[in-house]
């Protein structure tokens, strides 16, 4: 399995979480052809990597069952 260097990752958390929720996952989009998402009270835990092309797909869709 290939190792991805999460230092430089970039991340960030929805704005629909609110300051004060432990529940919330942080996203990172800056990575060459990956996106990485974590659980934001475990920041030195491990990350899913998904494709970029996934990660497309599950906004993508999570958008159209919003309408």
């Amino acid at each position: 399995m290939t190792q991805i260097d999460l230092t430089h990752a970039d991340w960030r958390k929805s704005s629909h979480s609110g300051e004060i929720s432990n529940t919330c996952v942080e996203v990172a989009t800056n990575l060459p052809a990956v996106v990485a998402v974590r659980d934001s009270t475990n920041p030195t835990g491990p990350a899913l990597l998904f494709s970029s092309a996934t990660w497309r797909t599950f906004i993508d869709r999570l958008k159209s069952s919003e309408q």
